[in-house]
């Protein structure tokens, strides 16, 4: 996929075609680095596990095999000119559509087997293992937003059989208007790209939001605390699942991203307020566990950063009161 997105920003360089607004090689570009970054999480995720399985051994090749028939789809099309998604002018851009949307079914059963054993298994320390988690299930939940691009239009139901487009990613108007520069959202209607986005790419803020806190650790002795960061683990989760409904949201209302009215400003006020003052309470200073009532505690180095895995816990204790 690396290798695939140098080819890729070499033909937006070299290829001056134009499909449905956008320079036809930006696709492929932006699919491959995103595969590329998918690939390695679910690398780095797996590689955690303390026991390599059968299970995820054909999961992970399964991820591969749909990401590569997915770009080798979009790639072929844009060599031929023509649209990848939604595309049902011809029976040949029909079954090439369709086959998409089969790989992409895969991909997703194959992230949530992937998810299952790390559910199962306990990745690092508990802050780590649930970003891994939750980071998990919001991807899961953005590629099932996805889907929502597939359904077709007013205008597409009102042209039946002669009907050359089937679904859309923006909502209220056609797809190729003004867009936004460096993501291609649209700036004139919902997109639903964009609830895609925040979902698919939570896989990586979390461990990385958790590698942030962590490195702060050093010079704030309350992030040193395993407790304070799994609480700010969770409220990161909570607010990102709350800004993945809330776009989401938006977009079925056919409103921009960067023209909200009055609702979606409120929604996103009470969601900044309420991941601040989760923030605050889960740096509040936790009670001190039985050994540092004695003297004899000291805090334990995060698995996250050492990459070691811990045995199983008490469900019980999975989460702070």
């Amino acid at each position: 996929m690396a290798a695939l997105a140098v080819v890729a920003a070499i033909g937006l360089i070299a290829d001056d075609r134009v499909l449905v607004g956008a320079p036809i090689w930006f696709k492929p570009f932006k699919f491959a680095v995103s595969f590329a970054a998918y690939g390695l999480t679910l690398a780095w995720m797996l590689s955690r596990l303390t026991t390599p399985t059968r299970t995820g051994r054909w999961a992970a090749h399964t991820v591969v095999v749909a990401g590569v028939v997915e770009m080798a789809v979009i790639t072929g099309q844009t060599i031929r000119g023509r649209r990848s998604h939604f595309n049902v002018e011809t029976p040949l851009d029909q079954g090439l559509f369709a086959t998409m949307g089969v790989t992409i079914a895969v991909l997703w059963v194959a992230t949530l087997v992937i998810a299952v054993l790390l559910f199962r298994a306990r990745p690092g320390d508990r802050a780590a293992t649930w970003a891994i988690r939750l980071g998990l299930l919001l991807a899961l939940a953005g590629l099932l937003l996805g889907g929502l691009m597939t359904m077709s239009t007013p205008e597409q139901e009102a042209a039946g059989a002669l009907r050359t487009a089937l679904g859309a990613h923006s909502v209220g108007v056609p797809d190729g208007g003004p867009a936004m520069p460096l993501t291609g959202w649209n700036t004139t209607g919902g997109d639903l790209r964009i609830p895609h986005f925040v979902g698919m790419h939570a896989l990586q803020a979390l461990p990385l939001f958790l590698y942030g806190i962590e490195a702060l650790a050093g010079r704030f002795t309350r992030l040193r605390d395993e407790r304070v960061r799994l609480r700010l683990v969770l409220v990161a989760a909570g607010g990102t699942a709350a800004l993945l409904a809330l776009v989401t949201w938006q977009a079925l209302r056919g409103q921009a991203l960067i023209h909200p009215d009055g609702a979606t400003l409120g929604v996103l006020a009470a969601i900044t307020v309420a991941t601040a003052a989760g923030t605050c309470a889960a740096l509040r200073r936790p009670a001190p566990a039985d050994g540092d009532r004695t003297g004899h505690g000291t805090p334990a180095p995060s698995a996250a950063t050492t990459g070691a895995s811990a045995p199983s816990p008490d469900p019980a204790q999975e989460l702070p009161a």
